[in-house]
């Protein structure tokens, strides 16, 4: 806990909306700040990178409604201008968390929301994690996992990533995937030859057809849709996944060469 004069406040790890949410609860339990775990009548979107509605039901039901009934919520932001909720009143009437909803109920309710994506959220997000680190020249690098597939570092939020260097001279026998949409696919930046497009509100259910055993490298436009891209095959039992540091923008940044024609992954 952070003791601050008479006060002591404890910090609870929320997963869910991002893996770096975190709940701040006062150590009488009198009030809680939730950050974007739990709104006021709603709670954070999960489709961001590193995001899961059925880790964010674990962390609300676990870590937030578990709290005494009266505590006092103070989110993050409220579009309606509201400031504070209670345990009590979310556990009841949140109408996606709230009233007995099973987790199987919560994920269905997140997975079909249809929420516009923000511009450039997968560079945002993953800024958002760094803040307040050291900067890459600063910080010792991450020791590449010894007997892998490749010379994976992870990152702190536990994305497996190999460079461009590695990969322009990849071995045989490997998938690129490209989680982009298809304009960005075929757009400005293009895409690494031989890559396989698949978008990622597809990936999940294309995925879950793909063998298990073969390596897989994912790409998008910096690292952040491909860095949760390689969550989801990790989370289906895939151990050959690694998502390409820096994405398109680094691979460009370096020079390297660039296909024109698209191609699908089946």
């Amino acid at each position: 806990s952070i003791q601050f004069g008479k006060y002591a406040i404890e910090a609870r790890t929320t997963p869910g909306h991002t893996s770096g949410c975190v709940t701040y609860v006062l150590a009488d339990q009198s009030m809680a700040f939730t950050g974007d775990t739990l709104l006021i009548r709603g709670c954070g979107r999960t489709d961001f990178q590193q995001g899961d509605p059925s880790q964010l039901y674990d962390s609300v039901h676990d870590k937030i409604f578990t709290l005494r009934d009266d505590c006092r919520l103070y989110p993050g932001h409220d579009y309606k201008g509201r400031t504070v909720t209670t345990v009590n009143e979310e556990r009841l009437y949140n109408p996606r968390l709230g009233g007995g909803k099973t987790k199987a109920e919560f994920i269905t309710i997140m997975e079909n929301l249809n929420l516009r994506m923000p511009q450039r959220i997968d560079e945002a997000v993953p800024a958002n994690l760094e803040c307040g680190l050291p900067s890459d020249a600063e910080r010792p690098a991450s020791p590449v996992e010894i007997g892998s597939w490749a010379p994976i570092r992870r990152t702190v939020s536990g994305v497996p990533e190999v460079d461009t260097t590695w990969l322009k001279g990849k071995p045989e026998a490997l998938r690129i995937v490209d989680v982009r949409s298809a304009e960005e696919f075929n757009g400005e930046l293009g895409h690494i030859e031989g890559a396989e497009l698949v978008p990622l509100p597809e990936f999940p259910t294309r995925a879950a057809q793909w063998k298990r055993d073969d390596r897989y490298v994912l790409v998008c436009r910096s690292g952040g849709r491909s860095g949760k891209a390689a969550h989801i095959l990790e989370n289906l039992g895939f151990s050959h996944v690694a998502s390409l540091k820096g994405g398109m923008l680094q691979w460009r940044g370096e020079g390297m060469d660039v296909a024109a024609a698209a191609q699908g992954c089946g």
